[in-house]
C-alpha cells in the first residue's frame, strides 16, 4: 500500500489538526482577524476559577528560594551544568523570557510564561532553554499551582545571581501564566529565521529607522546579533543597534551597558561543534524528543561540547562568580577577530596568559580560550559606552548596584506598577519607572460631586470623551496607563492630538474646582463626570442605569511621570471616537483591533462601546462620521440599527471616507470611516452588530455599554482588580 492509500483510509482530514490545514481563513489573507481579541480564551485554561494572585500569597517564598538555588549545582548527564553550575543557563532563560518586552506596544517580556510555548520557544536565540525550563520542572512539580512558570523562570535567574555573589535588588511575584501562544503578536513580517535586518529597517545603517512596534533586530532574536549587524563584525555600527534595541526595551545607556557588563560577568557562550548536526528546533522535533529541541548528537554528556549561538567561550576567568572579571577580561586585552569551532563570528585576546583564561566547562585541569562579542566590543569601542564601563571599573559597588536595578528592571518592567508586586522581597522604593500613583482618598461624597457635574453645564460628548481619552492609554500588555493618576493633566498626555488640548483643557477648568471643593481626586472626578453622561444619555434612551464606581484614583504630579516614556501611549488612531492621525499603511479597523486587545476588550465589547460612543457623539473634533442617528447623546442602538438596514448603500468617496446614501433617492443621509462600516461588512462583527440591531435588545445594549465603559474605566485599578 503507497501512501497516498494510507493518507484516502485515514479517518480524519490529513493535515486538519496541523498548522499545514487548520486555518480556514487561508482562503481569505486579508480578512480582519478577530484571534488577537479572544487569544486567552477560558476554555484554554485548566484552572478555571483559580485566583493565582491570591493564592501565590500563601507560597513558602524562602523553601522555594532555596529550592531554585539548591539545583544550580545538581548537574544532570542528560544536561551537564557547565563549570558544574546551571547559573549562567538559568539567567539566560530569564533573560530571554523577559527580553523579548518591547516599550513601544507593552507585548512580549515574561510576565505570562509566554517562552514556553511557539513561537519564541523555537527562536533560535532562544536555542536550547527548553533545557533549562525542563530543569526546573522539579520545582514546579512541588509547588504546583501556586507557582506559576512565569514567577519561577524569572526567579531562577534571579537566584543565579544570588548564589553566584550579586546584591539583587529584590524580586515579586504574581505573574499569571497562559495556556496557549500569543501566536496573534506582530514579531515582523520575514519569513525565515535570521533574515537579514535590512527588512526590518528603512536604512539598517539608521537603527532608528527600525518598523515599529519591533525591538529586536532579526526574527528570531531576542536583542542584537553578537556576530554583528548581519552577522558582520563592526563593534561601532553594532553598538547603533544596541542602543536602539535597548531603548525600545526600556533601557537607558547606562541601564544597557550594565545589563551587557553584568550579562556577561557569568556563564560562557556555546559554540563547540557542527551546529549543521544539530536536530530541528522543538517545535519541529519528533515526538520521541519529549518536547526538546536542537538535539545534539555529539553532546556525549559533556558541557564542554554543546552548541547553542556557535559562539564559543566564557567571558571571565571565574564564570561562577560575580565579579569585575568582565572588565578585567575586555580592558585588560587587545582583541582580534576570530571563527568559533562552529564557524560564528567573535574576538579573542591577544597574547593573553594560560593562567589569565577560564577553565574546561567540562573538565577543570584544563584551560580554554575565551572570547567577546561584537556587542561586547562595542562597550569598549562606542564612547558612550566606554565612559560609563570606565565608571563603572571605578566604583564596582556603583556597578553591582546599578546592574542590580537594570536586572530588576528588566524582569519586572512588564509587571506594571508596584502595587502588583506580591513577596516579602518585593523592594520597597518607589521606581519612576513604575509609574506611580499615590492613594486618593475615598471619603468625600459621590452623590454630591455628580450632582455638581450634572449641573456643570458640560455636555454628554464633552464629558464622555474626557473620561474616554483619560482611560484607553490602558495596556494589559504592560498594565501601563490608564484612568488612574490622571495623567490626561500632565505632559506629555495634556498636549496630544488625540486628546483634542483646547477642549480637554476646558473641561478640565471645570472639573478639577469641582475636584477640589469635593477633597476628590482629579482622576476620580474625570471617570465620575464620564459616568453621568453615560447615565444621562442612558435616560434620554428611556433607561435608567447607575454606571459602577468605586473613588479611590489618586492624581500623579510631574514628578511621578517619566514624560519619555509616555509618549510611546499616544494613540495614533482611535476607532472609538472615530479618529486618524494621519493615514497609515495598517487600515483603521485593524488599528482599532489592536487598540482594543490592548485594552484587554473583547469583539463584542468593542462593537458595543463602538456604537455608543457614536450615540453619544464623542467622536474627535465633533466628528460626524458614523453618528448614524438623529437623537445624538441619547443612547440608543441607531448605530446597528442604520448600519444593517439595506434601505441605505454605502458609496466610497475617499480611502477612508463613505457616504450612506438612501437607495430610493440617491441622497446622503449619513457619513462614516471603515471603522463605522467594518461592523456590517465583517461578518463576526456583523453578528456581534445584529444583537444589538434587533428590536429586542435596546435594554440589553445599554446594560453592555456600561459595564464595558466600567471595565475601561476600572482597568487600571489594580486595588479593585488584585
Amino acid at each position: 500500500m503507497n501512501k497516498m492509500d494510507d493518507i484516502s483510509k485515514c479517518p480524519v482530514m490529513h493535515g486538519g489538526q496541523t498548522s499545514v490545514g487548520s486555518n480556514v481563513m487561508s482562503w481569505w489573507p486579508n480578512a480582519l482577524n478577530l484571534d488577537i481579541l479572544h487569544q486567552h480564551d477560558s476554555k484554554s485554561n485548566p484552572l478555571k476559577g483559580f485566583d493565582y494572585r491570591k493564592e501565590v500569597k500563601k507560597l513558602d517564598f524562602h523553601a522555594v528560594k532555596a529550592d531554585v538555588k539548591a539545583l544550580m549545582t545538581e548537574s544532570k548527564d542528560w544536561w551537564p551544568a557547565d563549570y558544574g553550575h546551571y547559573g549562567g543557563l538559568m539567567i539566560r532563560l530569564a533573560w530571554h523570557s523577559a527580553g523579548s518586552y518591547r516599550l513601544a506596544d507593552g507585548r512580549g517580556g515574561g510576565g505570562s510564561g509566554n517562552i514556553r510555548f511557539a513561537p519564541l520557544n523555537s527562536w533560535p536565540d532562544n536555542g536550547n532553554l527548553d533545557k533549562a525550563r525542563r530543569l526546573l520542572w522539579p520545582v514546579k512539580k512541588k509547588y504546583g499551582n501556586k507557582l506559576s512558570w512565569a514567577d519561577l523562570i524569572l526567579l531562577a535567574g534571579t537566584m543565579a545571581y544570588e548564589d553566584m555573589g550579586l546584591k539583587t535588588f529584590g524580586f515579586a511575584f504574581g505573574r499569571e501564566d497562559i495556556w496557549h501562544p500569543e501566536k496573534d503578536t506582530y514579531w515582523g513580517a520575514e519569513r525565515e529565521w535570521l533574515a537579514p535586518s535590512d527588512e526590518r529597517y528603512t536604512d539598517v545603517g539608521k537603527p532608528d529607522t527600525m518598523q515599529n512596534p519591533l525591538a529586536a533586530v532579526q526574527m528570531g532574536l531576542i536583542y542584537v546579533n553578537p556576530e554583528g549587524v548581519n552577522g558582520k563584525p563592526d563593534p561601532l555600527k553594532t553598538a547603533a543597534q544596541v542602543r536602539e534595541t535597548f531603548a525600545r526595551m526600556a533601557m537607558d545607556d547606562e541601564e544597557t551597558a550594565a545589563l551587557t557588563c553584568g550579562g556577561h560577568t557569568v556563564g560562557k557562550a556555546h559554540g563547540n561543534g557542527d551546529a549543521a548536526t544539530l536536530g530541528a528546533e522543538p517545535e519541529a522535533a519528533d515526538i520521541e524528543n519529549q518536547g526538546f529541541g536542537w538535539m545534539n548528537p555529539n553532546l556525549g554528556g559533556k558541557a564542554s561540547n554543546a552548541v547553542t549561538s556557535g559562539i564559543e567561550g566564557a567571558w571571565t576567568k571565574q564564570p561562577t562568580k560575580w565579579d569585575m572579571g568582565y572588565f578585567d577580561m575586555l580592558f585588560g586585552h587587545e582583541w582580534e577577530l576570530t571563527k568559533s569551532p562552529a564557524g560564528a563570528n567573535q574576538w579573542r585576546p591577544v597574547n593573553i596568559k594560560e593562567e589569565d583564561m577560564p577553565v574546561d566547562p567540562s573538565d577543570p585541569s584544563k584551560r580554554t580560550m575565551p572570547m567577546m562579542t561584537d556587542a561586547d566590543m562595542a562597550m569598549k569601542i562606542d564612547p558612550t559606552y566606554r565612559a560609563i564601563c570606565e565608571k563603572f571599573m571605578a566604583d564596582p559597588a556603583y556597578f553591582s548596584d546599578t546592574f542590580a536595578r537594570a536586572w530588576f528592571k528588566l524582569t519586572h518592567r512588564d509587571m506594571g506598577p508596584n502595587t502588583r508586586y506580591i513577596g516579602p522581597d518585593a523592594p520597597k522604593e518607589v521606581l519612576i519607572w513604575q509609574d506611580p500613583v499615590p492613594a486618593g482618598s475615598t471619603s468625600w461624597d459621590v452623590a454630591a460631586v455628580k450632582a455638581k457635574i450634572a449641573g456643570s453645564g458640560l455636555s454628554i460628548a464633552d464629558m464622555a470623551a474626557t473620561a474616554w481619552d483619560s482611560a484607553r492609554t490602558f495596556r494589559k500588555s504592560d498594565y501601563r496607563g490608564g484612568a488612574n493618576g490622571a495623567r490626561i493633566r500632565l505632559a506629555p498626555q495634556k498636549d496630544w492630538e488625540g486628546n483634542e488640548p483646547a477642549r480637554l483643557q476646558k473641561v478640565l477648568d471645570v472639573l478639577e474646582p469641582i475636584a477640589k471643593q469635593a477633597g476628590a481626586s482629579v482622576a476620580d472626578v474625570i471617570v465620575l463626570a464620564g459616568n453621568v453622561a453615560i447615565e444621562n444619555a442612558a435616560k434620554a434612551a428611556g433607561f435608567d442605569i447607575t454606571v459602577p464606581f468605586t473613588p479611590g484614583r489618586g492624581d500623579a504630579t510631574a514628578d511621578m511621570t517619566d514624560a519619555d516614556s509616555f509618549e510611546v501611549l499616544e494613540p495614533l488612531a482611535d476607532g472609538f471616537r472615530n479618529w486618524l492621525k494621519q493615514d497609515y499603511v495598517v487600515t483603521p479597523e485593524e488599528l482599532m483591533l489592536d487598540r482594543a486587545q490592548l485594552m484587554d476588550l473583547t469583539a463584542s465589547e468593542m462593537t458595543c462601546l463602538v456604537g455608543g460612543m457614536r450615540a453619544l457623539g464623542a467622536n474627535h473634533g465633533g466628528s460626524k462620521h458614523g453618528v448614524f442617528t438623529d437623537r445624538e447623546g441619547a443612547l440608543t442602538t441607531d448605530f446597528f440599527v442604520n448600519l444593517t438596514d439595506m434601505a441605505y448603500k454605502w458609496v466610497p468617496k475617499g480611502s477612508n471616507l463613505y457616504e450612506i446614501q438612501d437607495r430610493k433617492t440617491g441622497k446622503t443621509k449619513w457619513t462614516a470611516t471603515r471603522a463605522d462600516l467594518v461592523f456590517g461588512s465583517n461578518s463576526m462583527l456583523r453578528a456581534y452588530a445584529e444583537v444589538y440591531a434587533q428590536d429586542d435588545n435596546a435594554e440589553k445594549f445599554v446594560n453592555d455599554f456600561a459595564a464595558a465603559w466600567a471595565k475601561v474605566m476600572n482597568a487600571d485599578r489594580y486595588d479593585l482588580n488584585a
